[in-house]
């Protein structure tokens, strides 16, 4: 690894911004209010800013234009913004590259030179074979804001069915190539969303929504998801339907197809977690059959194997465990435990080579353990060191796959697995211009409000002072049963090589702990969340890290709902506040998109008097407080965000200016045009985004990086 050269090196040392001239506390623009009023069991709200949720409206437009001219002006007057984006830009200029999946007699793989905006889909013939191009999504906008959003290659190899998403909406287009000829097919499906591609025969399922009203497809209420099968050369109105449910319109509903073509599962969910599972045999002209009842536990259908579907759930195992049960009679009554739950999470499960390959996490890091077909334990794949691992990946009659490693300062490295031998050689490394044998990573375990033990990952340069002076950055999700595990960043090098510290707490709400720890951050129980957060960065001022001026929080989506909610708790306690793209009206979020989804974890206003008064005694719009100094806040969201849809910001920004307009901190809102929730991103718009949070960040704790 080459060590970083004498100029560079010099990125380490610190000041002071003291002397440094730099922006001056924005002058907000003046946002409106309205006389908007709801009542919820008897209480009256009042919700001035809801205009703003109309994002099509000539008003709100020119609202932005406003905000955007006020956050960029400040950014402007970084002295060090430009210096910052160039060591950004550097240090994300290098190959990156996926493993490689056998089709037919194609390999296809997806690679990026350093800086495309969108990478690339290749193939070649044969694994020594010349690569053509397969799939380019940069020649398909001007601004690289068309993403490939999903690629399902038929087993044969003989086409490629692919999605497309335009500006970061989760709207796909879904499209069809001759993978020979690399010929684009006539076949065009729109309005797709939430979905899979699953070939069977000579087309495939996948599911969309009824077309939305014009002007309103980034807001309206998802409702009624179909799954449809699509006949190559057919035209989209012909597909068939397949499954509906015409009587519950907040359901939601994939498909797939078992390996050997023999089986239809069809996954139907309510909110992000239970499901209800419906199969069919492919063979037969039986209808479905529904196999468990109720949404209160997760169901995931691995394979056909000898007549037995194998299912992993967390049904009677918070954990999850692997379970059997008979093809033609699949009902629940009828399963069989293959491998039982473990006092670690079983994260995922794949058949690779006639084995099974068992993601378990470990204190939040990956293991893989191996079993036979008939649960029998045969060792485990010895990882290169504590990090996290995407799963062994192949095909049932593969002897060859592949896994990918990463940890915070381990860039993602791809090995080729041989199954046999249970041996594995690197297969692609990239090659960073940076010393990471400078730095280290520790997990620590600390005491939340209850007594909650809750782990911690910090990483930091090493011999780094512990006297409270380290500019530290504090990084949180807690929801929908994620588990936040160790995973590279190649901007987070930016922060830790200017002398910062980062933290990523494992607090609950997240799966890193089975279905029990998920619970526990849920609904009437969700204080919990911010209270593991707030006890993180207790413990880091307490350990001397870092201090309360130096200290900066940062979550996207529930993270930004972290992030505003503990703003509103305990502002004394940080320097800086980063909510992206969060979720910050808390009484009004399930009237939006997929919003409806989100009660599972959250509850709803509308549901009871007491989720109200929970929703409301934390929601982040409802909770800001004028007499205190907020953290330096710096807002961000997406003009094309239909998940988390742009009105919540909106509306936060617009609270949090109006009642700190006197504070000393500035209060601002960075909306990125042509982007959304963050998947598909291009990588000149990913770049700029970063640089300006680690400028605010740097500015308002007082660091200057040195170049």
């Amino acid at each position: 690894m080459k060590k970083i050269i004498a100029p560079i090196a010099a990125m380490v040392l610190l000041c002071s911004c003291g002397g440094q001239s730099g922006p001056a506390k924005p002058v907000y623009p003046g946002t409106k209010k309205v006389d908007q009023v709801d009542e919820y069991f008897g209480v009256q709200v009042e919700d001035p800013y809801r205009w703003l949720e109309d994002d099509n409206s000539e008003e709100t437009k020119a609202w932005v234009k406003e905000q955007n001219k006020v956050t960029f002006a400040y950014l402007d007057a970084i002295p060090f913004r430009n210096a910052l984006k160039e060591r950004i830009t550097m240090l994300w200029n290098y190959p990156k590259q996926s493993s490689p999946s056998k089709y037919g007699e194609f390999y296809i793989y997806s690679k990026n030179n350093g800086l495309q905006n969108q990478s690339v889909v290749y193939v070649k013939q044969e694994e020594d074979g010349e690569e053509r191009v397969l799939i380019d999504p940069n020649n398909m906008s001007d601004k690289g804001t068309v993403a490939l959003s999903g690629l399902a290659v038929r087993e044969d190899g003989k086409y490629a069915a692919y999605m497309v998403a335009q500006g970061g909406s989760d709207w796909n287009s879904a499209y069809v190539m001759d993978v020979a000829t690399g010929e684009t097919l006539n076949d065009e499906l729109k309005w797709i969303k939430f979905s899979g591609l699953s070939w069977y025969g000579d087309g495939f399922f996948y599911s969309r929504y009824d077309v939305p009203k014009a002007g309103a497809e980034l807001t309206t209420k998802n409702e009624f998801h179909k799954v449809y099968y699509h006949k190559l050369g057919d035209n989209q109105e012909n597909d068939e339907l397949i499954f509906v449910d015409d009587v519950n319109p907040l359901r939601n509903c994939s498909a797939g197809v078992t390996d050997d073509q023999k089986y239809l599962i069809i996954y139907q969910t309510e909110t992000t977690s239970g499901n209800v599972l419906y199969i069919k045999n492919l063979e037969k002209d039986d209808p479905f059959v529904q196999f468990n009842d109720g949404f209160t536990s997760d169901w995931g259908v691995l394979d056909h194997i000898n007549g037995m579907l194998y299912l992993q759930t967390n049904y009677g195992a918070p954990n999850y465990r692997v379970v059997t049960v008979d093809a033609n009679n699949p009902k629940i009554a009828g399963i069989k435990d293959l491998i039982p739950e473990s006092e670690n999470v079983m994260q995922g499960v794949n058949y690779v080579g006639g084995k099974l390959f068992v993601s378990y996490l470990k204190d939040a890091h990956s293991q893989i353990k191996i079993f036979d077909i008939d649960g029998k334990s045969l060792g485990e794949v010895e990882l290169p060191t504590v990090g996290s691992c995407s799963g062994i990946y192949g095909k049932p009659t593969d002897n060859i796959a592949y896994f990918s490693f990463t940890s915070f300062t381990f860039p993602t490295i791809i090995y080729e697995y041989n199954v046999a031998e249970n041996t594995y050689t690197e297969y692609f490394k990239p090659s960073i211009d940076f010393d990471f044998d400078s730095y280290e990573t520790k997990q620590v375990f600390y005491t939340s409000k209850d007594g909650t033990k809750v782990p911690m990952f910090i990483v930091y340069k090493k011999g780094i002072a512990m006297d409270g002076s380290n500019p530290t950055l504090l990084y949180g999700y807690g929801g929908f049963n994620a588990s936040m595990t160790p995973g590279f960043s190649v901007t987070r090098l930016a922060w830790l090589e200017q002398g910062g510290v980062y933290v990523m707490a494992n607090i609950r709400g997240g799966g890193e702990y089975g279905e029990k720890w998920h619970k526990s951050g849920t609904k009437l129980q969700k204080q919990n969340v911010f209270d593991d957060f707030i006890a993180a960065a207790e413990y880091l001022v307490n350990e001397k890290y870092t201090s309360p001026v130096k200290l900066v929080m940062q979550g996207g989506s529930n993270g930004g709902l972290l992030v505003g909610a503990v703003a509103n708790q305990r502002p004394d306690l940080f320097a800086v506040a980063i909510p992206q793209v969060g979720v910050m009206d808390m009484l009004r979020f399930h009237k939006f998109t997929i919003g409806w989804a989100w009660t599972g974890d959250y509850g709803s206003s509308d549901n009871s008097q007491e989720e109200f008064e929970y929703l409301h005694g934390y929601s982040p719009l409802h909770n800001i407080i004028s007499d205190v100094d907020y953290p330096a806040t710096l807002v961000t969201t997406a003009d094309h965000d239909d998940r988390v849809v742009p009105a919540h910001s909106f509306k936060y920004i617009s609270t949090l200016q109006e009642k700190q307009k006197d504070r000393k901190n500035p209060m601002l809102i960075r909306i990125q045009t042509d982007a959304g929730h963050g998947a598909g991103k291009p990588t000149a718009i990913a770049i700029q985004e970063v640089t300006d949070i680690y400028s605010f960040i740097f500015y308002n704790v007082g660091v200057t990086p040195k170049y």
